[in-house]
C-alpha cells in the first residue's frame, strides 16, 4: 500500500503544471512584528492620488508575505495595518516591480496602573506539518537552550540522545542542520544561553528542501535583528548535581546597513556522574539460568569545552548579500574514568566468583565547520541561494584498562590489563543551490541541488600488558577508510485557495557508499538510489473548525563510526562492535488531526520503518561476553492519538496540556529466532507558564512530562516523570537577569531497561544525574533592543558523527 501512493505522489508532483504570468509592475514585501515574527492576515490596502480612495488591496498570508500584480507605473500610497499594531503608510512613485522587503508594524501599549507594558504571551502554535513552541519572554529564556527542548512539547532528552517521543531528531538552528556529534551537540547545547532564541518547532513532516536524512526535525527559530548598532552580553551559571557544574559566555553583536556581525564564545567546565546497576542471566541450551552475573558500574566524565561561533552577512546591495558562518569546538580534557565490580552467581544465587575492571580514558577532539552563503534577490519575487560547506573533525582516545579476577572464596586469583590508541579523523565538503519563487500571492515554487562527499580515516591499536611489556594484540587492531557520495535534487510546491493549503514536494538522492576495512582486507560497497516525497493539506472547515492530513518519506544512513568493524572493550566482558553491514533505514510518515473550538487538537499518526537501525546489548552465553552492536531490525511500527488543549487562561497565565496513546511494535529474525514484540505507552504533558509583580519581571514555568512504559529496540523501559521548574526575574531596569532552574524536583527520571527475548535476559538501571539545581546571572550591554542574527551551519552530514563508545 505505501509504495503505490509514492509512486502516486510522484505523479502528482511531476503533473502539476506551473505557468507564471508577468502582466505590468507589482509590488511585494514581508511583514513582520516587533520581534520580527510575520504577521498573518495583516491588511495592504493600495490608493491612488487621494490616500483614503481604495483601489488594491490584499492580506499578508501564514509566512507575513503579500503582492499585488498588475499594476501600473504611477504614484500610490500604501497602507498596512494589523489589530493591536501601529500603522504604516508610505508614498510610492512606481516604475517597475517593487519589493519593500520587511516591513515592521510596532504593537501598541497597553496602560496598566503607570506601568506601560506591552503584553507578549507564550504560546504554542500548531500547523499541518508542525508545532511551533514560542518562548520570547518567559522564565526558559534564561536557561540554556538544552532546557528549552526539555520543556518542548514532544521533546525528550535522554542519556546522549534527544527524541520526538521514541523517534530521534534532527537539530537545526534558523533552518540549518547543527554540525555536531550527538555528544557534541548536547554538551553545546547546555552551555548555550537561550537568551536568543524566539521559538522552537517541531516538524514532524519537513518539506522536501530538508535533507532526505531529515525525518523528525527540531528547528530552534532565533530572534531577527531590525535595529542598527551594538549589543553584547556577558553570562555565567553554576549549577550543583552530584558535582559542581561551570558555566561563562559571552555574546557581541554589532549590524549597520551593510554589515551584520555576531561573535558568541561560550566555557563550560563540568564533571557528570552516572551510576549503573546491571544483571545479565547468562543461559544454558534449554535457557535456563546457569549463571548470574551482577555489576555496579561508576563512571564519572570530567570536560572542558570551548566553543566559539561566527557569523558575518554583508549586504553587497539589496539584492545580494554574502554571509561567511562557522562554528567551532575544542575539548583538550575529555576523561572517562569506569570502574566496575561484577559479583558472578549460580543458578542458586550462590557466590561463585567476582572481577573488578578500571577503564580510564583520555580524549581529544576538535570539530570545526564553515559555511560560505551568497544569496541573490531578483525583482520577481525569487532568489537563488549557493552554499559551501567544509568540516575538518578529528579525534583522539588514550585508553587504559586493567581487571582482577576474584575466586570463589574472593581471593585474588589473576589480572589482565590492556591500552588501546584510537583516532578518526572526517573532512565533509558539501554544495549546495536553492531556488525560490513566489509564483503569485497564493504559491510558491522551491527547487535546489546539493552534492556532498565524506571521506573518514579511522584506525585503533589494542597493546596488551604481558609481564610489564606491550604487546600488539593483531586481532583487535585494524584501520578504516569510508568514502560517502551523495548527490541530491528537489522541488517543492505550496499554493492556498479559499479556505485550502496545498504542498507537494519530492527530492532524489543518488548515494555512493565505500568502506574498506585494511587490516581485514574487507571492501563494503553500497550504490543506491531513492525517491522521498512528502505532501500536505490542510481545510479550514469553519472559524473554529480545521483539518490536515501529512505524508513524508524519508531515510536515516548509519553512522560513520557504526560502519566501522572496530572492537571498543569497555573491559573484558563488555565491548561494542561496529558493523560494516548496516544498510539505511527508511521512514513513512502519516498523520491527520483535527484543530476545534480554537484549544483542542485531536490528530493520529502513523510511521513504518524499514529496517531501523538500533544498538542491542547481544549476551553470548558460551563466553559470557556483552556485545552492542549496532544492527537494522526488519521491521519497526509506531502509531498513536494525540489530544491537546492549549489556551491563555488569563493574559498572565498560560496553560498547555497534551496526552498521547501509541503503540510501537518490533521485529526482526536474528538467525537463531524470530523475535516480535509491541507495547501501548502514554506520553503527557502539562506547562503552566506565568508571569509576575506589576511590571512582570518575574516570570516562573513549571513542566511535568510522563513517559509511561515503552519500548525501545527490543528493550522495556519503564515510567518516567520529566520535571522542571524555571524563575526568572529582571533586575537593573532590564539589563540583568537572575535566574532559578531546578530539574528532576521528583527524582524520577531515572531510567530502567529490560530484555527478555530468546536466549536474552539482562536488565539495567542507569541513574543519569540528571536532578540538579542552576543558578545563571546575565548583563546586557549596548543597546539591549538590538537581537542577534545567530545560527548554525548547514551541513546534514555532520550529524551522523559519533564519538567513540
Amino acid at each position: 500500500m505505501i509504495a503505490p501512493l509514492r509512486i502516486y505522489l510522484c505523479f502528482i508532483l511531476f503533473t502539476v503544471p506551473f505557468v507564471v504570468l508577468a502582466q505590468n509592475f507589482s509590488i511585494s514585501g514581508t511583514v513582520v512584528d516587533a520581534n520580527g515574527s510575520p504577521i498573518e492576515f495583516a491588511n495592504v490596502i493600495l490608493s491612488v492620488e487621494n490616500e483614503d480612495e481604495f483601489f488594491k488591496g490584499t492580506s499578508t498570508d501564514d509566512k507575513g508575505n503579500f503582492i499585488i500584480e498588475n499594476l501600473e507605473a504611477t504614484t500610490y500610497y500604501v497602507r498596512i495595518s494589523f489589530i493591536g499594531h501601529e500603522e504604516f503608510s508610505q508614498k510610492i512613485a512606481l516604475s517597475g516591480n517593487l519589493n519593500l522587503k520587511t516591513i515592521q508594524l510596532m504593537e501598541l501599549p497597553e496602560s496598566l496602573d503607570e506601568v506601560t507594558i506591552v503584553a507578549q504571551k507564550p504560546t504554542i502554535t500548531r500547523k499541518p506539518d508542525r508545532l511551533i513552541f514560542n518562548i520570547e519572554n518567559t522564565a526558559l529564556t534564561e536557561g540554556s537552550t538544552l532546557g528549552v527542548l526539555k520543556s518542548t512539547p514532544g521533546v525528550i532528552v535522554g542519556d546522549g540522545s534527544i527524541n520526538i517521543k521514541s523517534t530521534p531528531a534532527t537539530v537545526f538552528i534558523n533552518n540549518r542542520r547543527v554540525q555536531l556529534t550527538s555528544d557534541e551537540l548536547i554538551q553545546l547545547l547546555e552551555s548555550a544561553p537561550a537568551n536568543s532564541i524566539k521559538s522552537v518547532e517541531v516538524i514532524t513532516n519537513p518539506p522536501a528542501s530538508y535533507d532526505a536524512d531529515s525525518g523528525s526535525v527540531i528547528n530552534i527559530i532565533m530572534s531577527k535583528n531590525l535595529v542598527t548598532g551594538y549589543r553584547g552580553s556577558v553570562s555565567t551559571n553554576f549549577t550543583q548535581g552530584v558535582f559542581p557544574r561551570y558555566n561563562a559566555g559571552t555574546s557581541h553583536y554589532f549590524k549597520n546597513n551593510n554589515v551584520n556581525l555576531n561573535i558568541n564564545y561560550n566555557y563550560n567546565n563540568q564533571k557528570i556522574n552516572r551510576d549503573q546497576e546491571e544483571t545479565v542471566d547468562f543461559l544454558d541450551d534449554s535457557n535456563n539460568i546457569e549463571e548470574i552475573w551482577s555489576s555496579d558500574v561508576n563512571r564519572n566524565t570530567w570536560s572542558e569545552i570551548h566553543n566559539l561561533n561566527f557569523n558575518f552577512d554583508y549586504y553587497i546591495n539589496e539584492k545580494n548579500t554574502l554571509s561567511l558562518t562557522s562554528t567551532g569546538l575544542y575539548t583538550p580534557r575529555l576523561k572517562n574514568k569506569i570502574k566496575n565490580n561484577t559479583v558472578i552467581l549460580d543458578n542458586n544465587q550462590n557466590f561463585s566468583s567476582r572481577f573488578t575492571s578500571d577503564n580510564l580514558s583520555r580524549d581529544d577532539k576538535y570539530n570545526i565547520g564553515t559555511d560560505i552563503i551568497f544569496r541573490h534577490d531578483f525583482d520577481d519575487s525569487a532568489s537563488l541561494t549557493f552554499n559551501a560547506h567544509y568540516t575538518v573533525y578529528d579525534y583522539e582516545r588514550n585508553q587504559s584498562v586493567l581487571s582482577n579476577f576474584f575466586d570463589q572464596n574472593n581471593m585474588f586469583d589473576d589480572s589482565s590489563e590492556f591500552k588501546t590508541l584510537a583516532n578518526q579523523n572526517t573532512n565533509i565538503i558539501t554544495g549546495k543551490v536553492d531556488y525560490s519563487l513566489s509564483v503569485d500571492d497564493s504559491s510558491t515554487f522551491d527547487a535546489g541541488l546539493k552534492y556532498s562527499n565524506i571521506n573518514t580515516d579511522s584506525d585503533i591499536s589494542r597493546l596488551d600488558i604481558i609481564n610489564g611489556s606491550e604487546v600488539v594484540n593483531a586481532e583487535n587492531t585494524d584501520a578504516f577508510e569510508y568514502d560517502e557520495k551523495v548527490l541530491a535534487a528537489y522541488t517543492n510546491y505550496s499554493k492556498s485557495w479559499d479556505k485550502w493549503d496545498l504542498s507537494l514536494g519530492l527530492r532524489v538522492e543518488q548515494t555512493n557508499i565505500e568502506g574498506k576495512s585494511l587490516t581485514l582486507s574487507e571492501t563494503n560497497t553500497q550504490d543506491y538510489f531513492n525517491w522521498f516525497p512528502n505532501a500536505s493539506i490542510s481545510h479550514q472547515i469553519s472559524e473554529d473548525v480545521s483539518i490536515n492530513a501529512n505524508y513524508k518519506r524519508s531515510v536515516t544512513r548509519p553512522s560513520y563510526t557504526d560502519l566501522n568493524p572496530f572492537t571498543l572493550f569497555i573491559n573484558e566482558n563488555t565491548i561494542v562492535l561496529g558493523n560494516p553491514n548496516l544498510v539505511p533505514t527508511y521512514r513513512d510518515h502519516f498523520d491527520i488531526g483535527i484543530d476545534f473550538l480554537k484549544y483542542f487538537t485531536i490528530s493520529a499518526y502513523y510511521d513504518n520503518y524499514d529496517g531501523e537501525i538500533v544498538e542491542l546489548p547481544r549476551q553470548n552465553n558460551d563466553t559470557n561476553i556483552i556485545a552492542f552492536t549496532p544492527t537494522n531490525l526488519d521491521k519497526k511500527v509506531d502509531y498513536g492519538f494525540d489530544f491537546l488543549f492549549q489556551k491563555n487562561i488569563t493574559d498572565r497565565y498560560f496553560l498547555y496540556a497534551l496526552t498521547s496513546f501509541y503503540n510501537i511494535t518490533e521485529e526482526s529474525d536474528f538467525g537463531e529466532g524470530f523475535v516480535k514484540q509491541d507495547q501501548w505507552s502514554n506520553y503527557s504533558v502539562l506547562q503552566n507558564s506565568i508571569s509576575l509583580l506589576e511590571d512582570r519581571s518575574l516570570d516562573v514555568s513549571l513542566i511535568l512530562t510522563w513517559v509511561g512504559e515503552s519500548l525501545i529496540s527490543l528493550s522495556t523501559v519503564e515510567d518516567r516523570l520529566f520535571s522542571s521548574l524555571s524563575i526568572s526575574k529582571s533586575i537593573f531596569n532590564k539589563k540583568a537577569i537572575i535566574s532559578l532552574e531546578v530539574e528532576d524536583i521528583f527524582n524520577y527520571q531515572n531510567e530502567t531497561y529490560s530484555v527478555k527475548y530468546l536466549n536474552q535476559q539482562n536488565s539495567s538501571f542507569r541513574d543519569v544525574d540528571s536532578r540538579y539545581i542552576k543558578l545563571g546571572f546575565r548583563y546586557n550591554f549596548g543597546n539591549t533592543k538590538l537581537s542577534t542574527n545567530e545560527r548554525a551551519t548547514s551541513a546534514e552530514e555532520r550529524d551522523r558523527l559519533k564519538d567513540l563508545n
